[in-house]
C-alpha cells in the first residue's frame, strides 16, 4: 500500500486579476477620476503657443486637402465631360453630368471653409466677440 499523505495536493491561488474583482463601472470610474484630477494640475502657462501651433497645424493640413481635393475634382470633372461628350448613350450623358455638378459643389464648399473660416476668425479673436 502506498503512502499517500505525501502526496497532497493544495489548491492553487487565484491569478491575480481573479483575486481583485473590479467591475467594468468601478474601473471607468477610477480611469474618469485619474484623467479629471490629472487635467486639474496642469498648467496652463503655454496655451497661447499651443493655440497658435495648432492653428498652424490646422492652415497646413487644410492647404493640402484643399490642393488634394482641387487635384481629385480636375480629374473626375474631365473623366464626367470626356462620358458627357463622347458616350452615345443618354443615360450616361444625364449620370455625367449629374456627376458634374456634385463634384463642382463638393469643391466650392470644401473650399468656401477656408474663406469662412478666414473671414469669421478673426471676430473670435481672444476668445471674445471683436465685430
Amino acid at each position: 500500500m502506498k503512502n499517500t499523505e505525501n502526496l497532497k495536493t493544495t489548491a492553487r491561488p487565484a491569478p491575480f486579476w481573479k483575486r481583485f474583482h473590479i467591475s467594468r463601472q468601478r474601473l471607468l470610474t477610477g480611469a474618469a477620476s485619474f484623467a479629471y484630477f490629472f487635467a486639474l494640475g496642469t498648467n496652463q502657462v503655454y496655451a497661447s503657443d499651443m493655440w497658435e501651433k495648432a492653428d498652424s497645424i490646422m492652415k497646413d493640413v487644410y492647404g493640402k486637402i484643399v490642393g488634394i481635393s482641387t487635384v481629385a475634382a480636375i480629374v473626375t470633372a474631365s473623366i464626367a465631360l470626356l462620358l458627357m461628350n463622347f458616350s452615345k448613350s443618354g443615360k450616361t450623358v444625364d449620370e455625367s453630368r449629374a456627376w458634374l455638378k456634385r463634384i463642382a459643389i463638393s469643391w466650392v464648399i470644401l473650399n468656401g471653409l477656408g474663406f469662412i473660416l478666414a473671414y469669421v476668425t478673426p471676430f473670435f479673436s481672444d476668445g471674445k466677440w471683436n465685430g
